[in-house]
């Protein structure tokens, strides 16, 4: 028996199983109950007539990059339609509010063969990408038995998940050689894929660097203006456990010299907003929360931003400071084993950008800001809550910092127009 058969066979001896896991996941905020049939393959939409393109994007960092994608897909070919797969509900909120109306959004089922079926049998797509490294092998089989073409665009593989599939190589290369063509984002990302099994490799870019900025709703940035005109404040950004800690602590130091300073800290997963929120308040910090439809008052030292979807609100103000200088956005996920987020996010907004030593996930981002000298690397939550003080009493530092990351963001343009011009041959063969 093949190692995907193998595969194949335990996703469906699993079934129990997977409903326990799935069950857990509802009850931890990270699965949608309303939407959770999806999930088993059951489509909440209609399949839309005439040709379809899915695009599978793991999460919000993947579903971001996807976007930028679609609106060239749909500018190059009026009247496609398409579906994009996403499995968190972080990035389901984000495409809810900005996917075009040509394009709709479902959960991406769990990787069981019948369930697989029932949403290929379902959407019937005429082009499958799958954006960056998250593979499932029995829907990409699948997929490929049906003579769908696969392109893997923006590929990226971390060292750790390379070593992973290194263990079982005849089962990457039966996942990897089923794609027609594979888009990585560097040489060396390229060389990782070739040696897994990929056939067609072609080096375009990333395609995070064409991202466009994230959206604010201009009715909820006038509010949070309104609420803190003229106070100092920063903020820490898609945060994980053991970051928040630090940014409350950086908190605690500034304060001593800036008893109106406020705190915005967003976290990666909203549901952990009432844990946060107790940690500060158990610390002596007056915290209010976002889900429960409040404003920071004055007396507000920490706002937890525990809501889906308004990164971009919060960039935007950040990028305000009334002192002249930049806004402070520490990203997260870097002082902790997490990889690290998007640093280019935050630069399209005039932010002067911290980012803790592991940024893994990100890391052609970060070390494009590091060789522009366009963010600054701080090691523990000491050096967090030092680096903040210090730049809070150099407005021109922050300003210069700033200016520098918006430039690189800004010079990859040319990503976009690589991957289309790779992508061309397969949409070419797209039913009219």
């Amino acid at each position: 028996m093949s190692f995907l058969a193998a595969y194949r066979c335990i996703g469906t001896a699993a079934g129990p199983l997977i409903e326990t896991y799935l069950g857990r996941r509802l009850r931890q905020g990270k699965e949608d109950a309303e939407r959770l049939p999806e999930r088993r393959g059951q489509a909440s939409l209609p399949r839309p007539d005439g040709a379809l393109v899915w695009l599978h994007a793991a999460s919000v960092g993947e579903a971001a990059s996807a976007l930028i994608l679609i609106d060239r897909l749909l500018a190059t070919r009026p009247g496609l339609q398409v579906l994009v797969t996403t499995g968190t509900v972080t990035s389901a909120a984000l495409l809810r509010d900005r996917l075009p109306p040509a394009a709709r959004h479902q959960f991406v089922p769990v990787d069981r063969p019948g369930w697989v079926a029932a949403f290929l049998d379902h959407w019937r797509p005429d082009l499958a990408l799958w954006v960056e490294s998250e593979l499932w092998p029995a829907l990409i089989a699948a997929t490929a038995a049906r003579g769908i073409p696969m392109v893997l665009v923006n590929a990226r593989m971390s060292d750790r998940s390379a070593r992973r599939w290194g263990i079982l190589p005849g089962l990457a290369r039966a996942v990897l050689g089923r794609f027609d063509l594979c888009l990585a984002r560097n040489a060396e990302q390229a060389n990782r894929f070739r040696a897994l099994g990929a056939r067609v490799v072609e080096v375009t870019g990333n395609l995070k660097f064409a991202a466009a900025p994230l959206p604010a709703a201009p009715e909820a940035r006038d509010a949070l203006r309104a609420a803190v005109a003229g106070r100092p404040f920063w903020l820490a950004a898609s945060t994980h456990e053991g970051e928040e800690q630090a940014a409350l602590d950086t908190h605690r130091r500034l304060a001593v010299h800036r008893p109106d300073l406020l705190t915005i800290i967003v976290p990666r997963h909203p549901q952990r907003g009432a844990e946060i929120a107790a940690l500060a308040e158990q610390g002596g910090l007056p915290t209010a929360r976002r889900s429960l439809d409040t404003l920071p008052t004055p007396a507000c030292a920490v706002y937890v931003a525990d809501t889906l979807g308004e990164m971009g609100l919060f960039f935007t103000l950040a990028g305000e400071q009334a002192d002249g200088g930049a806004g402070i956005v520490f990203v997260g996920g870097s002082l902790t084993r997490r990889g690290g987020h998007n640093p280019l996010e935050p630069a399209h907004f005039g932010c002067a950008i911290l980012h803790g030593p592991d940024m893994r996930n990100n890391l052609e981002m970060a070390e494009a800001l590091a060789e522009a000298d366009a963010a600054r690397i701080v090691a523990t939550p000491e050096a967090l809550a030092e680096t903040v003080e210090n730049l809070f009493t150099a407005p021109a530092e922050r300003h210069r910092l700033a200016d520098a990351a918006s430039r690189v963001a800004h010079a990859h343009a040319g990503v976009l127009d690589r991957a289309m011009t790779a992508l061309a041959p397969v949409l070419a063969r797209l039913p009219a």
